[in-house]
């Protein structure tokens, strides 16, 4: 692929976490800035959006939404991510579902084993057309409406998301277990060289 790096970066984080970070947005003033977190992700993403709106003033197209708990995704996944997103309006990286996934109703029974041939776990980042992301804000917001990640935005809207197939490896790290997995993985991709056209 050949696509250069983002214009613009938004690091959306608690204000009490960013003086910690100040001396690299210093580095960067016109291509990193901060954005203050929502109650929810939702709300996170939206004040992330608004932000990007506000320093591009128009130049950017899309936006991608990423989740710092998965700092293992790799550049190739970027880039095929953004490629379908362009092709598409929306994409996000995934891979098909490997484990038996039970549907319960009370926690305690199961209710029905779902078909995994039709499940995908989602992962980020989520590219979205940026004018596709305010007005799915919008009827979320209209509508009351409860959304899970970035995508399902565009999903309310009725509008086509591609599924971009991501790797395994692009784990969400959340517990010290997590941790253990990510060292491995970072072991074993020492030895690749990674090269990046800015």
């Amino acid at each position: 692929h050949n696509l250069g790096g983002p214009s613009m970066v938004v690091l959306v984080m608690d204000p009490k976490y960013q003086p910690e970070y100040q001396s690299i947005v210093d580095k960067y003033p016109d291509k990193l800035a901060f954005a203050n977190p929502g109650v929810e992700r939702q709300g996170s993403v939206e004040n992330g959006l608004n932000k990007l709106i506000e320093l591009a003033g128009g130049k950017c197209t899309y936006i991608a939404v990423h989740d710092s708990a998965r700092p293992l995704v790799t550049i190739r996944e970027c880039c095929d991510v953004v490629k379908d997103a362009k092709d598409h309006g929306a994409a996000v990286l995934g891979v098909p579902c490997k484990a038996t996934i039970k549907e319960s109703e009370d926690g305690n029974h199961v209710l029905r084993t779902i078909p995994r041939a039709r499940l995908w776990e989602v992962h980020t980042p989520q590219v979205i057309k940026i004018d596709t992301l305010k007005r799915g804000f919008e009827k979320v917001q209209a509508e009351n409406l409860e959304v899970t990640d970035d995508v399902s935005i565009v999903e309310a809207l009725g509008e086509p998301v591609k599924l971009t197939l991501g790797e395994y490896t692009n784990l969400k790290i959340t517990t010290p277990e997590d941790m253990d997995v990510a060292t491995a993985i970072l072991l074993d991709r020492n030895d690749e060289t990674i090269t990046l056209q800015i």
